[in-house]
C-alpha cells in the first residue's frame, strides 16, 4: 500500500496518527475528537519490540509468542466522531514468506495494541469472530487444511476463557469448509462445505461427465452433530450460471463453478449466500431450499442499477429487510478499477437494486483478488478488509477514511472484523525482571487475553517466598514495563481490576541479565 510507505516523519507532519508495536503517537494530529480512542491517544508506549525486517512482535515476558506487527494508522479529520465503535479487531493473520511471525488468531486493540495471541500449530485457522452461543458471548473459528482455495475441517467454540467448548464437524460423510461457520438465534451451527458432484459440464466447454464442486450450506445441531437442513448449489444454481472459465472437471481438479464464500440469516429467517464464481448473492428459502431471488451474475433477478454491479464479492450481509452490506473484490480477473465495500438497497416490488453508498480508498487504487469482509458498524460507520491485500480500512458515515490498517509485507487475514470482548484466561500472567541500566529493575508483565486489567502491581524480595510490593502501574499494552527500586532478585507480577480485586498472579521469576 503505497500510503503507508510514508515515513514516520513524514506521516506525523501531516497530521497522520502512527500505532505500532510501540503504541500511537499523536504529534501533529490536530482536532483529535475527545470520544475517539481516548485511550488510545494517552497509552504510553509498550515495551513489545517489531523486528523491523520481518515485522514481527517480541515480548520479554512471552519470548514463545511471535505475532506479526500489524500497525494502525489514523487519519481523522477534526469533529469525526467515532463514538461506539467496538473496542478490538479480530483477524487471522496468516504469516508471510520470509517469516512476519507466526500465523495464528489474534485480537488487538484500538491502539495497535496486541490483546491476545493463539499461533497456529499444525492447522490452519481462520475466521475468527465473536458470537453468542447460549446466551453467552463465545470466540469462533475455523480448523484444518485448506486445498485449492477451500478448507477441510471443522468448527470451533471457546468461551471467554479460551477453552474449547464445543467443536461442530459437517455431516453425511462431508467436510467443513473453511469460509463461514455462523451461529443462529437458535444455537444451531451454519457451515459452508465444497462436495464434489459428477455432472455435465458440456454447456461450459467441459465433459459430459464431469466433477464439479458443489457449494453445500449445512444447518447442524450443535451438541448432536445431526444435520437439521442441507442445501446444495447444484440442485437449484445451474453450472452454466459460472462466470469464471472452465479448468478441471477432474476427480483430481474438481471444477469450482460457484465457490460459496458466505452465509447469513435474513430478518425473515431466509438464508443469503454469496457465491464468489457467479458473482451473485442468493436468498434462499428455508427448509424449500427455494431460491428466493438472486442478485448480481447471470440472471440476476434483479435489474442491477448504477454502481450495483459487483464481481467475485465476499461477505454479504443484510443490514436491514432490504439492504445489503457487500465486499466488491472486483479483480482475479480485474473487472473494476477498485475494489469496494457497498450497501446496496433492493426493491422486491419493482426488482430494482440500487447504490446507497460506496466505499473505495481515497488514497491508494487496492483492487484485492481474494478474501476481504466489510462490516457496518455504530452510527454507519464502516470497517473493509481489503482482502489479500493485508491492508483493512475504517470510513465514517460519509466516507470519509478514519484509520489504516497494514499486515507485514506479504501477509494478509481473510476478514478483519470489530467487536466488543470480555476475556479472562485461566493460566497465569506471565512475568520477567531484568536489571535497569539507571539502577533498580525492570520488570515486565503480561496476561495473553485478559481485558479486564486496570493495575500490574509488583512483588520483589531476596527469598522466592515473602515477596512485598515494589511498585504498581497501570497496563500499557500487551506487555508493560514496570521500573521497580529493587534488586530483588526474585519477583512476581499481580494483575488487579478496576475495583482493586485481585484476578490473577504470575509465577516467581528470578532477576535476569
Amino acid at each position: 500500500m503505497k500510503q503507508q510507505g510514508l515515513t514516520r516523519r513524514e506521516m506525523l507532519g501531516r497530521g497522520m496518527a502512527v500505532v505500532g508495536a510501540g503504541g500511537l503517537t499523536m504529534a501533529g494530529l490536530p482536532g483529535w475528537p475527545a470520544d475517539a480512542a481516548t485511550a488510545a491517544a494517552t497509552r504510553p508506549a509498550s515495551p513489545a519490540t517489531p523486528d523491523a525486517a520481518s515485522g514481527v512482535r517480541h515480548f520479554v515476558s512471552r519470548p514463545d509468542l511471535t505475532p506479526p506487527n500489524v500497525t494502525l494508522t489514523y487519519h481523522v479529520p477534526a469533529g469525526t466522531s467515532t463514538a461506539g465503535d467496538p473496542p478490538y479487531f479480530i483477524l487471522t493473520p496468516s504469516g508471510a514468506p520470509g517469516g512476519s511471525g507466526t500465523p495464528g488468531l489474534m485480537i488487538l486493540d484500538r491502539a495497535g495494541g496486541l490483546v491476545w495471541y493463539s499461533p497456529n500449530s499444525g492447522l490452519a485457522r481462520l475466521d475468527l469472530k465473536v458470537q453468542a452461543y447460549r446466551g453467552q458471548p463465545v470466540l469462533t473459528w475455523w480448523e484444518g487444511q485448506i486445498l485449492g482455495g477451500y478448507g477441510h475441517g471443522r468448527v470451533v467454540i471457546a468461551d471467554t476463557s479460551y477453552r474449547t467448548i464445543a467443536t461442530v464437524n459437517a455431516g453425511h460423510g462431508l467436510t467443513a469448509d473453511l469460509h463461514e461457520f455462523v451461529i443462529s438465534p437458535q444455537n444451531t451451527a451454519l457451515i459452508t462445505i465444497y462436495k464434489p458432484v459428477t455432472t455435465n459440464l458440456s454447456g461450459v466447454g467441459g465433459p459430459a461427465r464431469g466433477v464439479v464442486l458443489s457449494g453445500v450450506v449445512q444447518e447442524i445441531d450443535i451438541p448432536s452433530g445431526r444435520v437439521l437442513f442441507e442445501w446444495s448449489s447444484l440442485d437449484h444454481v445451474p453450472v452454466t450460471r459460472t462466470v469464471v472459465p472452465f479448468s478441471g472437471g477432474t476427480a483430481a481438479a474438481p471444477f469450482d463453478y460457484f465457490h460459496i464464500n458466505s452465509i447469513a440469516i435474513a430478518p425473515d429467517g431466509t438464508l443469503i449466500l454469496s457465491a464468489r464464481n457467479t458473482s451473485a448473492i442468493y436468498k434462499v428459502a428455508r427448509p424449500s431450499g427455494n431460491v428466493v431471488w438472486q442478485l448480481g451474475g447471470k440472471g440476476s433477478s434483479f435489474q442491477m442499477g448504477p454502481g450495483t454491479t459487483f464481481w467475485f464479492q465476499h461477505h454479504a450481509l443484510p443490514q436491514s429487510a432490504n439492504t445489503l452490506s457487500i465486499f466488491d473484490d472486483g479483480g482475479a480477473p480485474p473487472k473494476e478499477r477498485q475494489s469496494r465495500g457497498i450497501l446496496v438497497n433492493l426493491n422486491t416490488s419493482t426488482r430494482q437494486a440500487t447504490l446507497q453508498r460506496s466505499y473505495t480508498h481515497p488514497g491508494t487504487r487496492l483492487l484485492a483478488s481474494f478474501e476481504g469482509s466489510m462490516q457496518v458498524l455504530p452510527g454507519g460507520r464502516a470497517l473493509v478488509s481489503w482482502g489479500n491485500l493485508g491492508v483493512f480500512s475504517e470510513f465514517a458515515a460519509n466516507g470519509t477514511l478514519i484509520l489504516d490498517g497494514q499486515h507485514p509485507s506479504g501477509d494478509q487475514s481473510y476478514r478483519v472484523l470489530s467487536a466488543a470482548w470480555t476475556g479472562q484466561p485461566t493460566d497465569q500472567p506471565a512475568a520477567a525482571a531484568r536489571m535497569s541500566p539507571t539502577g533498580g529493575s525492570v520488570v515486565y508483565a503480561s496476561w495473553n487475553g485478559s481485558t479486564r486489567v486496570s493495575r500490574w502491581t509488583v512483588v520483589a524480595g531476596k527469598a522466592p517466598t515473602g515477596l512485598a510490593e515494589a511498585g504498581s502501574q497501570g497496563p500499557h499494552g500487551f506487555e508493560t514495563a514496570i521500573t521497580v527500586n529493587s534488586l530483588g532478585p526474585y519477583f512476581a507480577v499481580i494483575a488487579t481490576d478496576a475495583s482493586g480485586r485481585e484476578l490473577g498472579r504470575s509465577g516467581v521469576v528470578r532477576l535476569g541479565m
